[in-house]
């Protein structure tokens, strides 16, 4: 038997007792109490990790202090079979945690597409899944190309669907009585969310946070992300330099890594060695796909994309220029002027005076 007058001994740090000892001290439920907010994941096949992680990162920076990563406010789980790992387009694997079951449990369920070509394999038993929390009544979100997940499902009629410009036409064309938008970095309509990748996804799931645990938490998340806050109304997606898209997918590539390469000086046959393929035959696809080579999609991407600068952000005249790769503000202001009809200056202006009105 214990020392009747021997002292209660403190618990480890780090142990369950400990942690749950100290989150009640400062007034905060305790990793494994019910969460304020629960995400559950239903990943695709080949699906972006990049999605996938800027909306965990989000989740988990506003479950606790700092970037201590306990699921305290926030929970979330990757859904299907557990202990089958899901592989994503980069080749790192997922492991689930939990069953596609019980979708009323969470708060919102969130579908991470990834490559469409090919299909997009699901879980058996995903899409009924799905359908199970759409008659529950949980939100359901489709980030990157999930949209196209919801809509195959069924579950996008009489929604607005808001996905990259990179994959419009490809969702028109196969939901073509669906309708669909490519200007916003996201959307939420009603019971069904819907968003470009990349950071956009970050964003969209500081804006769940915001609704269910404040401007402040959410606002941390991004600070820590290096990323500025920026509501809702204004999360503008860039609109594609070319209005006639590509229909030929490795033209469709070529102007990805075009654009990636937006400030450094343009090699054509360095992109049509990356994929597989001769400078001469990518100017032939290029031109009989889009009626433009590669070097003049460039200059057109360089303009569309420096109009976009100056109307929607405070950087200076001589910064758009350096980031859309003029390496000299006066020839910036000439090129520019030649293909708007106005000046740099002039267009800001104008852009100025349209958002006051």
């Amino acid at each position: 038997m214990p020392d009747a007058g021997a002292r209660e001994q403190p618990p480890i740090a780090g142990s369950v007792t400990h942690a749950r000892r100290s989150a009640a001290a400062r007034g905060r439920a305790a990793p494994g109490a019910e969460a304020r907010l629960k995400v559950g994941f239903v990943l695709t096949e080949r699906f972006t990790l990049s999605a996938f992680a800027g909306f965990v990162d989000v989740l988990r920076l506003a479950a606790d202090e700092g970037d201590r990563s306990r699921p305290i406010d926030c929970s979330w789980s990757v859904l299907g079979r557990p202990g089958v790992p899901i592989v994503a387009s980069c080749g790192l694997a997922v492991m689930p945690g939990a069953p596609l079951s019980a979708p009323e449990s969470f708060d919102y369920v969130v579908v991470v597409g990834g490559l469409l070509h090919g299909g997009q394999r699901l879980i058996p038993g995903t899409q009924a899944f799905l359908a199970q929390a759409a008659r529950a009544g949980v939100p359901l979100a489709g980030v990157c190309t999930g949209s196209f997940v919801l809509a195959r499902a069924g579950l996008m009629k009489g929604h607005l669907a808001c996905v990259s410009w990179f994959h419009r036409d490809e969702y028109a064309a196969a939901f073509p009585a669906l309708r669909v938008i490519s200007n916003r970095q996201f959307l939420i309509d009603r019971g069904r969310i819907t968003s470009a990748g990349g950071t956009a996804v970050v964003h969209l799931a500081a804006e769940l946070v915001e609704r269910r645990l404040g401007r402040a938490v959410a606002s941390k998340s991004l600070r820590i992300l290096l990323q500025a806050p920026q509501p809702a109304s204004r999360a503008i997606q860039p609109e594609p330099a070319v209005t006639r898209p590509a229909r030929d997918h490795l033209v469709q590539q070529a102007m990805l890594r075009l654009e990636n390469a937006l400030q450094g000086p343009v090699s054509v046959a360095a992109v049509a060695r990356d994929l597989g393929i001769s400078a001469r035959q990518l100017e032939r696809r290029f031109q009989a796909d889009v009626g433009l080579t590669p070097r003049e999609f460039k200059a057109r991407l360089r303009l569309s994309r420096a109009a976009w600068l100056l109307a929607n952000t405070n950087l200076s005249v001589t910064e758009v220029g350096v980031e859309c790769g003029y390496a000299d503000c006066a020839h910036f202001s000439r090129v520019f002027l030649a293909a708007h009809g106005q000046r740099p200056t002039a267009l800001r202006r104008q852009a100025q005076r349209a958002a006051a009105a």
